[in-house]
Order: structure tokens, then C-alpha cells, then sequence
């Protein structure tokens, strides 16, 4: 199976409210509307005063059978829409992706 994974940073007129309400509200359905898409999961920071905020504001996983899958999902229509929703809440500049290598230890 292949991870991709999205380190998302709010744009910063959104408070941190609104843009985790955009992505869980706006730009969750539409990722999950993307084809062959086996599992989607939004991470966001927990309230942890023992350690300093991250930079991020969430991380999204986005898992397909494979690369080819997931290449088309990208080029589908619903991922055009789900690529056009991401500079509503998101500032692009600071926001990163990748596909990873996980090792489970």
C-alpha cells in the first residue's frame, strides 16, 4: 500500500477553528471522494503544554493500492476539485506533501 502524506499550515487569516472546520467539513469529503482511495485521516495537534506547538496545523494520510492508483486519482476530477478547495484554507507556501516510506519497528 502507498502513504502520501500532506503537512498542512492554515493560511493566516483563519483562526484555527475555521480552518479545521474547512477541512473536516469542506475538504475531507472531497479528498475522500478521490478514486481507489483506501483510507484518509486527518491528524491535528493535541493540547500538549509540555511541549512547544508544531509549525503544522494538521497532517493528513491518503493511502492507495499503489502509485499508478494514486497518480490517477490526482488527475481525476475529483482531484482537481480537491487541489482547488486547498488555497481556500491553506497557505501554500508552508504546506508539504510527499509519499513516504513507513517502517513499523
Amino acid at each position: 500500500m502507498l502513504k502520501f502524506m500532506v503537512v498542512l499550515c492554515r493560511r493566516k487569516d483563519l483562526s484555527s477553528a475555521d480552518f479545521a472546520k474547512h477541512l473536516r467539513e469542506v475538504h475531507g469529503p472531497l479528498a475522500r471522494r478521490l478514486p481507489a482511495l483506501r483510507k484518509y485521516v486527518q491528524n491535528y495537534p493535541a493540547a500538549d503544554p509540555t511541549r512547544k506547538a508544531p509549525a503544522w496545523d494538521a497532517i493528513v494520510e491518503l493511502y492507495w493500492e499503489d502509485r499508478a492508483a494514486m497518480e490517477a486519482a490526482w488527475r481525476s476530477p475529483e482531484g482537481a476539485a480537491s487541489d482547488a478547495d486547498l488555497p481556500l484554507f491553506v497557505d501554500m507556501e508552508r504546506t508539504s506533501w510527499s509519499v513516504v516510506e513507513a517502517f513499523e519497528m
